[in-house]
């Protein structure tokens, strides 16, 4: 654990230096080592930064502040969406990181989303797990073709079914490339989330590989 950046995080450096790295953000309650093992089963041997959420709700770090279930001080997912990011260059600096793919659950997709809407530069793009809308009124941005992942679970009792595909037209609207799946489950987490996660990256990093020309 390293306190000497703006947020508390963890950082596993990786053997893989071609693979993306891996921005890490927890659900409600969590903390910097939650997502580690998640980071290394879908991307064995990229680098992972994984911060803590600076806001507490009854002892439990999250991202930003909400007025009730679902219902989010959305000036507050402003502020800490943009201090989020700020950690994200200090620490690609310190670490020497090519800008990261986030890997949301929860609170930390929804932090991802906001963060890919407001400092769409920050990112490389996203694995949304279980996420909703961050901000009633998208701002502007430029998602150039970033590769986005949404996986929701058709029985979450916190996060209705057409609120997750608000999210998904939002993110294509704005540019990105998104793949939205729907899963069986509810707000937990499962292997098959895991596995298309997994798939979903690996098409992604394949996709970045410079196409050799025959000569």
């Amino acid at each position: 654990m390293s306190n000497d950046l703006s947020h508390i995080h963890r950082f596993v450096p990786g053997n893989r230096r071609e693979a993306t790295p891996l921005l890490l953000l927890h659900g409600t309650g969590g903390d910097e080592s939650d997502l580690l093992p998640l980071g290394e089963a879908i991307a064995p041997g990229a680098a992972l930064l994984s911060p803590r959420g600076q806001v507490l709700e009854h002892g439990m770090p999250r991202f930003f502040r909400r007025l009730a279930e679902g219902v989010f001080d959305e000036d507050d997912v402003r502020r800490r969406a943009n201090d989020l990011a700020d950690f994200v260059v200090e620490a690609r600096k310190r670490y020497g990181l090519k800008a990261p793919i986030a890997v949301g659950y929860s609170n930390g997709a929804n932090i991802a989303a906001a963060m890919m809407l407001l400092r769409p530069e920050a990112l490389a793009g996203g694995i949304l797990l279980r996420a909703m809308v961050p901000l009633r009124e998208a701002p502007v941005a430029d998602l150039a073709a970033k590769p986005v992942l949404i996986v929701s679970g058709q029985s979450d009792p916190i996060i209705p079914p057409s609120n997750s595909q608000r999210l998904a037209v939002m993110l294509t609207k704005a540019g990105a490339d998104v793949q939205h799946r729907t899963l069986p489950v509810g707000h937990q987490l499962s292997q098959a989330d895991l596995t298309i996660a997994k798939e979903w990256l690996g098409n992604v990093e394949v996709a970045r590989q410079p196409t050799s020309v025959a000569v």
